[in-house]
């Protein structure tokens, strides 16, 4: 087969374990076969690790490392070498797939590069449930993971999926729920349909479904738990070129209070035109 990887046989293998997002028996059979059987079982957390295999009645008979973002650059040699010598390594992450937004990546890559092989106990993602409850198009989607933390760097990542046709799918922290929608909302319009997935599959799972506006005002009152946010693609407009009728758009939003920047924002969004076009066309007036 062309492009076929052959893994020699004094070599391991590498294990991305998929872990259960919220309830422990949302767990795939061969997680707890796997766990039981590796060489080396690399956790995110070692402490999480030990109640999930408690819950799944498994006693792990190898080493177990942690593997977590302060020491995955230094702990990704070791690891390799362990390949290299023919053991099995299986790698967990906090919940779901390893290396999507979590450790593992680096591991996966070295691995690669060495003609390891790599393979997965799939599992629960809170990309594709969060996306498949959402109620918003599912057809073409696109991951986002997290959001820049600093404001500015958050409006100008937003910025630049303000045309973005796909459904997209974030995730996000409790704390910083709030400001991520009021910046959604600011970079898309609030009238944007969105979905706030709180604690999927768990005890107080919770999908808040809207506008982005209003879902902005909910997070006020504060989140808890673990977010996942879906926002509905763009949907293309027809193109409004006229100079005068752009001008009157923008004049008309301005009247009503909101600030020239983004008003010129909102009429190009909603006229399907570049922003530099409304910009040029307002101040050359």
């Amino acid at each position: 087969m062309i492009g076929a990887v052959t893994t020699p046989e004094s070599t391991g293998v590498l294990v991305l374990a998929g872990t259960p997002i919220g309830r422990a028996d949302d767990a795939p059979p061969r997680l707890a076969q796997e766990l039981a059987r590796a060489d080396v079982v690399a956790a995110e957390d070692t402490r999480r690790l030990k109640r999930l295999t408690s819950d799944l009645g498994v006693e792990i008979a190898g080493r177990v490392v942690s593997y977590f973002e302060g020491n995955e650059e230094a702990r990704t040699p070791q690891l390799l070498e362990a390949l290299e010598a023919g053991e099995r390594v299986v790698l967990v992450t906090d919940a779901g797939m390893p290396s999507v937004s979590d450790p593992g990546y680096r591991l996966v890559t070295a691995a690669v590069e060495a003609g390891i092989l790599v393979t997965s106990v799939p599992g629960p993602s809170a990309v594709l449930t969060a996306l498949a409850v959402s109620g918003l198009p599912v057809d073409r989607f696109c991951f986002e993971g997290f959001l820049p933390r600093k404001a500015g760097e958050r409006a100008r990542r937003l910025e630049a999926l303000d045309e973005e046709p796909r459904t997209m799918v974030f995730f996000e922290a409790p704390h910083r729920t709030q400001a991520t929608l009021e910046a959604m909302a600011e970079a898309f319009g609030a009238d944007r349909r969105a979905a706030v997935c709180r604690e999927l599959t768990k005890t107080h799972e919770e999908v808040r479904r809207g506008a982005l506006g209003s879902l902005a005002a909910w997070a006020a009152e504060g989140v808890r738990g673990e977010v996942t946010v879906v926002v509905a693609g763009a949907v293309p407009a027809e193109p409004t070129t006229d100079p005068d009728t752009l001008r009157a758009l923008v004049s008309s939003e301005e009247a009503a209070g909101v600030p020239r920047k983004q008003a010129i924002a909102d009429v190009a969004r909603r006229s399907g035109v570049p922003k530099r076009l409304v910009y040029d066309l307002v101040h050359k007036a």
